[in-house]
Formats: C-alpha cells, structure tokens, sequence
C-alpha cells in the first residue's frame, strides 16, 4: 500500500467574504450580495477544477501498468482541506478510492471525494468502490466522467445517489477523458488504441533513435530492436509484434511473428489480450509499412500520430518518407507542438 499512497500538500480553506444583507431602505446592496454568492459559486468551481487536475496527476504514476483497467485516482477534502488521496497501481490492486478512503481514516466521514473516473458498482478481482463510499459515510462525490464500461455505465453513480450521497459528474472531463483515451477506445471499438509515431531528422529521414542521442549512428542489424524507453523492470509487460525474428533489448520482451502483419488484426489480438494501445513505431520506411497503414484513415485504424522532429542533418543513401495513409489528404484535430530534451514533438488525433 505505501506505494499507491503519496504525500498530499495540506490546503487551507479559502475564506469567503461574507455578503453584507440588504435592508428594504438600501436596494443597491443586493446587487452585491448576488455578487458574493457569485464569487463563492467561482471559488467553488476553481476548488473542484485543482482537485481534480490532482486526481489526473495521482492517475498518471501508475501509467503503464494498469490495462487493461483505467488509470483513476482519487482525492478526499474535508473542510477545505486534502485529508486522503490515492490511486489504482495495477490490476488486481485495489482501486483508487479504497486507498484515498484508507489514507483519510475517520476523516472521510462527510468528506467530498473526488475521482477522476466513476466508482464502479460490481465485484470483479476487487469489491465495489461505491461501498466502500458509502459505508466511509462521504457526504459528496464529484466525478470527471463516466466510465464507458458497460458493465459500469452510470450504475456507480445511480448506486451513491440512492445512498443519499450527491453526486456531481463532469468536472475536468476533458481531461480526465484524454487520460483514458485508450480504455475508452477499447471499450467503445473493441480494438487497441493506437498511436503511429516517427522520428524524423531535420531533413526528413527516418531514425530508429528517441530522443537524446540521436546524433549518434542510427545504424543496426534489422535483426535488433533496441527500445530505450523501456525498462528492464517491465520488458516483460511489453509485446514487440513482427514479420521476422528479432533481438529486443532490454531483455524479457514477448516478441511475436506474424508471417504477415495485419494491423487490424493485431488490434484485435491485443485487445484480447487486455491491452488498451499499440505504438506502431517507425524504425524504416519500406514497402511493408506502406502495406500495413494503407487506408489506415478511411478505416479508422489509428486514431493519433505523434512525430518527434530532431535536431540533425542526417546521411541517407537512399529515400526515406512516410507516403501511405490513403489517397484523401486530411487535416489532424487537436495538434499539440511542444519541447522535449530539445527535440520538436508534434501530436495530433485522426
């Protein structure tokens, strides 16, 4: 359990001023008292927006390791102040709830908790999170969004309300949704989520390098696979898919064969297997990839593409590009340009 509980900042509460009370003789100071209400109404709205925004931080140190499960994390306040938090670790794991319920103790009693994702209402490898609410005796949950599982799907929610508990849904969803882009896509399709991703040098040429370093030879057997993202820790939790054997290093990476690689099969396949996303990563351009994310759009096999321009001029001795997709050009939604390790990486959704 210690390493599903963080250190909270304790908060203190925002005082609000108090709206001075209009006499029958003074009618302009109503006008101001709306007002105070109205700033309480803001403050309000600012207090569930931070506590939520901790609630997709908290989610997001377990990512990776929860599929085929949501990242969810959770946040109990009690007077203005952060008395428990938590998050989910890993499948099997409890949830986020009964960690942020277990770090607050007594304090949860009507306490507001906040959780990125609904509380499920079913017993799977961990009992319900709705109970364990309700028998913490919260008074309020607010929740990010509700969770498209159809074995879920608002029945958390329906579970509290009939508890007596209120229940407020949609704050931050946004971005609560985008933290769980590949579960609910799995959820909705039925198939992994999957990201096309390519490093570019300046002038265009494909590279097998990531990041820092990339100055350095982008040379190799094809017959190796070097994934420096990737830790030895979890190479086992990791699944490299292609059309000939290969060596992965780190060690402990599931290499599968396929005599010929179908995209929307493999999505398939790994959704079966309880994963929520596939990288289709570019080491080469070659005729195999052109095949495998042909019509990739029209068939609404990727849903986003990430390119990480270098900064380098490198040597070619041949043409490299990424001409396939489709024959209809089409612009990307929601595109995201930033800076990482002086690198230039674009983001965008199909």
């Amino acid at each position: 359990m210690a390493s599903s509980l963080v250190s909270r900042p304790h908060l203190t509460q925002r005082p609000v001023r108090a709206a001075t009370l209009a006499s029958a003789t003074r009618p302009r100071l109503v006008a101001g008292a709306l007002g105070g209400r109205c700033q309480a109404q803001a403050a309000g709205d600012l207090d569930d927006a931070h506590y939520m925004r901790r609630c997709v931080e908290l989610a997001r140190k377990a990512a990776g390791h929860t599929s085929p499960n949501p990242m969810v994390g959770c946040v109990i306040v009690r007077d203005g102040r952060v008395v428990g938090e938590g998050f989910h670790p890993k499948a099997g794991q409890p949830h986020a709830e009964v960690f942020a319920l277990r770090d607050a103790g007594n304090l949860a009693e009507n306490a507001t908790a906040y959780v990125s994702l609904e509380p499920c209402n079913h017993y799977g490898r961990t009992p319900p999170c709705t109970e364990a609410l309700i028998n913490a005796k919260v008074k309020e949950v607010v929740v990010g969004m509700t969770d498209p599982n159809p074995i879920v799907a608002s029945k958390g929610i329906e579970k509290l309300q009939g508890a007596g508990i209120s229940v407020r849904v949609g704050v931050e969803e946004a971005l609560c949704r985008k933290l769980n882009e590949a579960y609910i896509h799995r959820m909705l399709t039925g198939k992994a989520f999957a990201t096309l991703r390519a490093t570019l040098s300046m002038n265009g040429i494909i590279t097998n390098q990531i990041g820092k370093g990339a100055d350095q030879s982008a040379q190799g057997e094809s017959s190796r696979l070097h994934i420096p993202s990737l830790s030895q820790e979890h190479a086992s939790r990791a699944i490299v898919l292609a059309d000939s054997p290969v060596t992965v290093e780190p060690a402990g990476v599931e290499v599968a064969v396929f005599r010929q690689i179908d995209l929307e099969s493999i999505l398939q396949l790994l959704a079966q297997r309880g994963l929520c996303s596939v990288l289709v990563d570019f080491r080469e351009a070659g005729e195999s990839f052109a095949s495998l994310l042909n019509d990739f759009q029209e068939d609404k096999l990727v849903q986003k593409v990430v390119v990480e321009v270098l900064p380098f001029w490198l040597a070619s001795d041949g043409l490299s590009n990424l001409a396939f997709g489709g024959s209809q050009s089409f612009p990307l939604k929601n595109l995201e340009l930033r800076d990482v390790n002086g690198s230039v990486l674009l983001e965008g959704y199909v």
